[in-house]
């Protein structure tokens, strides 16, 4: 994405994909996410690759409802004490983990004890983004209750703010000491000074994470990500009335349950959906 913005009416949207209508508009305006959006309506796969079809390093977020924040579970709580219980856990979560994993990491791993609380539901500074739009696209389509959003970002223009010098996605091996800072705020957001959001390699300690391609922003002092932190983040919208086709074109193209999420009882739950029994 680079310097410029795959956003609304800067020429780059086929004149063949309609605009969204004003009251379609008055919809996604109740996204809290402070960042540009395309004001287009996408009716199927080809019409949002088109539209993804944008040049350099990008990565992606889907949200089934529009609603949502891009914080990280810990950091969406209301109060600091509850936001503060929340990154607790992480403590409770090693104790048990240590007996309950086959292959525990080793308790200096920070990062990866972190990936596993993340993997299990366990409330953390972590946010998964993915390096594929279809897997993101996958994710917003996921309840068709709701209209729904997915985000794009340039993650090397998000670190240039913390990292002027050498912007670049951070790496365990090479950034250790910058990560840990951010993994160990214990309380919701005290620090003698400001960190702001970060994106980061994972480590891939899960068959999941491989396929799903994921990546990580973490978050820090800032626990909402908009467009002052990153600069080229943009949304697009993705309507509840298309959702249905859009689930049919990606399991078309094999994007579904059972090949997003390895566990044997994801395969059972899609083979169940597919056979209309659920």
């Amino acid at each position: 994405m680079g310097e410029r913005r795959p956003g609304a009416n800067n020429g780059m949207v086929p004149a063949s994909i309609e605009k969204l209508t004003s009251i379609e508009r008055r919809r996604f305006a109740r996204c809290p996410v402070r960042c540009p959006r395309f004001e287009v309506r996408i009716r199927n796969l080809a019409e949002y690759i088109t539209i993804m079809s944008v040049p350099g390093t990008l990565w992606y977020r889907g949200h089934t409802d529009l609603s949502w924040r891009l914080a990280p579970s810990a950091l969406r709580f209301e109060t600091e004490d509850q936001r503060t219980s929340a990154l607790n856990l992480l403590a409770e979560f090693r104790r048990v983990g240590e007996i309950k994993l086959s292959r525990p990491p080793h308790w200096d791993e920070e990062l990866k004890w972190v990936q596993l609380a993340q993997h299990y539901g366990v409330p953390t500074r972590l946010l998964d983004w993915t390096e594929s739009p279809v897997i993101a696209l996958y994710f917003a389509c996921s309840s068709q209750e709701t209209d729904g959003m997915v985000f794009v970002m340039n993650p090397v223009d998000l670190n240039r703010a913390s990292f002027p010098s050498k912007p670049r996605v951070l790496d365990l091996h090479l950034d250790s000491k910058a990560i840990s800072r951010y993994l160990s705020l214990t309380e919701s957001g005290h620090s003698r000074r400001r960190l702001k959001t970060v994106a980061i390699n994972p480590v891939w300690n899960s068959e999941r994470l491989m396929v799903q391609k994921g990546v990580f922003t973490l978050h820090g002092t800032e626990f909402d990500l908009d467009d002052l932190q990153a600069p080229s983040l943009v949304a697009v919208p993705i309507l509840r009335e298309a959702k249905p086709t859009l689930q049919q074109d990606l399991e078309r193209m094999g994007i579904d349950e059972m090949t997003m999420f390895p566990e044997l009882e994801h395969a059972c739950r899609f083979l169940k959906r597919r056979a209309r029994l659920c």
